[in-house]
């Protein structure tokens, strides 16, 4: 088996400590960190009324998993009924839980139903003492708002105020190359080949047989009876268009020729999150740079006849998806609430044959009409909990005046509505740029096996085949797709539970 990576191959050990570190905004401010492990020009605008920004993809070994949050939350298994429902044939609940359970080594509950201990990735989740003051107010406040209390979130199904799940051990992050690949290194079966970035897949008729590459400098091909692309969301629909899959009439003006029309680089989802910035005392503060960003979470439903648990509230010790913005010397943290199910879909556009070219990437969310008055809802509650007495007791100043455009807008829907547009981020988890579904869908690229429509020998396994962008974080979700699907490729599977 050659696996290529576009970005550097190391070894475990070979990490910088910095990558380790409980709070990723310490490697992503160090430049000489994230431009090792980071896509350097991967941007992406968030909604139509933003321009183009960084959007953090990981590159090397690990792919993101060596630049996430590291959260290991799973979706709720509602998710994967909807997936069977589109026509993900052997996504069911029964498909996929026996393998969300065998990735994981959960300290706290894997000897409990659904759950695993001594797979390859660790879960563990912070005692509350040790939780930031922005984790326990918004706890605090959630109860008193009437939330219940979710001990495991990674619980078939829940809703309410939850520890987050996180992969690592000792303090100490876990990557996918930790977990798998760094084991595997010394098989005879196994080659590794960094900074390999892959252009295009090579065919002999309608079967793929291999790939172009630059390495180097040099253009080089490997061949291979199967082809499995995991470039993600980002890079796996860009080297299926160079390779002439893709929209034909994008693919025309490119002067590609066309070898299935299909919807490939459609339908790219993220969550599209809005913040209260809290300014906060000393007390309240992170007391070392390496203290979690993040402990808690909150699933909730924003209203009657919405899908279940469509919102999450997290809790941001240090606001490390607005660095950019961040005042110097001001102790600053926040409030975040999340579209959990958005509907809103972006596309990725090709704009060159050149393999070191990014794609333009619009994610518009809050697009669809059904977003926003959810959007608008999960804010106005947010500020309400924000404005309560459990948040008082973190803060230095009126909440009002650490937000004045948003309380600007809070009272008018456009307005508020307008203020959503220009501000939401997203929440890096990107997914369907290459969507599984029934064959016969119009939407589809991958049907339930991964294999791409129209070809044989080619398959794509990462989180641009999800049909939707799951109500959680995508790392285990990621996880266990490579777990489902190495058993079937090597016919070890399925396991059921």
């Amino acid at each position: 088996m050659l696996l290529l990576e576009a970005g550097p191959d190391y070894r475990s050990a070979q990490m910088k400590d910095v990558w380790r570190s409980p709070n990723p905004r310490l490697a992503l401010l160090d430049p000489a960190a994230s431009q090792e492990l980071v896509w350097p020009d991967v941007n992406a605008a968030r909604t139509d009324q933003q321009e183009q920004e960084l959007y953090w993809r990981g590159r090397g070994a690990g792919g993101s998993s060596a630049i996430n949050g590291q959260i290991a939350i799973r979706p709720p298994m509602a998710d994967y009924e909807e997936w069977e429902a589109l026509g993900c044939t052997g996504w069911s609940p029964m498909d996929v839980l026996p393998y969300f359970a065998r990735l994981e080594d959960d300290a706290q509950f894997g000897d409990a139903p659904h759950h695993g201990c001594g797979g390859p990735i660790p879960v563990h989740r912070m005692p509350q003492e040790d939780w930031g003051g922005v984790d326990k107010a918004l706890a605090r406040a959630c109860r008193a708002a009437g939330h219940p209390w979710a001990e495991d979130v990674n619980a078939p199904s829940g809703s309410g105020i939850s520890p987050y799940p996180i992969n690592s051990r000792d303090g100490s992050r876990v990557t996918v190359n930790d977990g798998y690949l760094e084991w595997a290194r010394d098989l005879d079966a196994l080659t590794v080949r960094g900074d390999s970035l892959v252009d295009r897949v090579l065919f002999e008729g309608d079967r793929a047989v291999g790939v172009r590459l630059v390495s180097g400098g040099e253009v080089a091909t490997a061949y291979a009876d199967t082809v499995v692309l995991s470039a993600g969301v980002i890079h796996s629909p860009a080297i299926l268009m160079r390779s002439g899959i893709g929209p034909a009439a994008r693919l025309r003006d490119l002067a590609i020729d066309v070898r299935e029309d299909l919807p490939v680089g459609r339908g790219l989802q993220d969550h599209p999150l809005a913040s209260v910035l809290l300014r906060l005392t000393d007390e309240a503060s992170s007391r070392t740079p390496h203290d979690r960003h993040t402990n808690v979470c909150v699933r909730w439903t924003s209203g009657p006849g919405a899908p279940e648990n469509d919102m999450m509230y997290v809790a941001l010790n240090e606001n490390v998806l607005a660095m950019g913005s961040a005042t110097p010397g001001e102790r600053i943290g926040s409030y975040g609430v999340w579209l959990n199910r958005t509907y809103s879909r972006g596309v990725l556009t090709l704009t060159s044959t050149d393999p070191a070219k990014q794609p333009l990437v619009r994610e518009r969310m809050l697009s669809d009409p059904r977003d926003p008055p959810r959007m608008r809802t999960g804010i106005r509650e947010l500020v309400r909990l924000a404005r309560g007495p459990e948040t008082d007791r973190i803060t230095i100043g009126s909440v009002e005046a650490a937000n004045p455009e948003l309380f600007a807008a809070l009272d008018s829907d456009s307005a508020l509505d307008d203020y959503l547009l220009a501000t939401v981020v997203d929440t890096q988890h990107g997914t369907s740029t290459c969507r599984m579904g029934a064959p016969d869908a119009p939407e589809t690229v991958v049907d339930g096996d991964c294999r791409v429509l129209g070809v044989d020998g080619l398959r794509v396994v990462d989180a641009s085949v999800f049909p939707f962008v799951p109500r959680a974080n995508t790392n285990l979700a990621c996880i266990m797709a490579g777990e489902l699907m190495a058993d079937r490729l090597t016919g070890r599977g399925p396991i059921r539970t």
